[in-house]
């Protein structure tokens, strides 16, 4: 009866030194879903796609006109924000689309901390 006020499953988390391991390797693709504002002020992540929060569940669906072709639903993803809660948000729309490894690796500061390049 109050289902909806159960906690929305959170995507698996992913450390960044994984992360960072894994997008050199080329066996992960690393997204930023900030806004664009945010992306001008701090940099995003080297190597990372920018699908802003507010265009995830267009980009991220193969059936979608908008798909964006540098994505495979079948290779690992890890999403960052500036907080994690948008980034969580965005791993659960991707999950519903068929992505099966989906991370949630936090926030551009948790990469930047584990020695992650950034790029302006």
């Amino acid at each position: 009866m109050f289902a909806f006020l159960k906690p929305k499953p959170s995507a698996p988390r992913i450390t960044a030194q994984e992360a960072i391991t894994q997008a050199k390797a080329g066996s992960l693709t690393l997204i930023d879903v900030r806004e664009a504002d945010e992306l001008r002020q701090t940099g995003k992540a080297k190597g990372a796609l920018h699908i802003p929060l507010s265009q995830i569940a267009a980009q991220t669906d193969p059936k979608n006109g908008h798909f964006n072709r540098k994505l495979s639903p079948g290779k690992p993803v890890a999403l960052y924000c500036a907080s994690g809660m948008r980034s969580g948000r965005a791993a659960r729309t991707m999950a519903a689309h068929g992505f099966t490894q989906v991370y949630n690796l936090g926030t551009l500061q948790d990469w930047t901390a584990s020695g992650g390049a950034i790029v302006r």
